[in-house]
């Protein structure tokens, strides 16, 4: 079954955070890759640009709206995910807990709905 592990963080901590954090960071998310790769449970994952790159779009009474940066004001943001397919949730809570994200922000782990 497929799951995504969508992962929130602060994103001004992780912008401000030092180079020695950050290169940490960054070697905890590899090794975190390299082992769901390595158990073969990864179908693909991505990180996000910030939110102030972000466009948003509305549609109100047939009219489009289009607005730059994130419209919803939020202590955490959507920074990235991974896409794994495991047998079932308890599996994904978890690799969701094994996540790096996990210590510093939230795993929201859902269900992919397969069309």
């Amino acid at each position: 079954m497929e799951y995504m592990l969508l992962i929130f963080s602060n994103e001004a901590g992780m912008q401000s955070a030092s180079k020695a954090d950050e290169s940490q960071i960054l070697a905890a998310y590899g090794a975190y890759t390299e082992a769901m790769k390595t158990a073969g449970v990864m179908t693909g994952s991505n990180r996000l640009q910030p939110t102030a790159s972000a466009t948003t779009v509305r549609v109100a009474n047939g009219k489009s709206q289009v607005l730059n940066g994130p419209y919803a004001e939020t202590k955490e943001q959507l920074g990235g995910y991974f896409l794994i397919n495991v047998p079932d949730l308890d599996a994904a809570l978890s690799w969701a807990a094994r996540c790096p994200g996990a210590s510093h922000g939230t795993i929201e782990v859902r269900p992919v709905w397969s069309m």
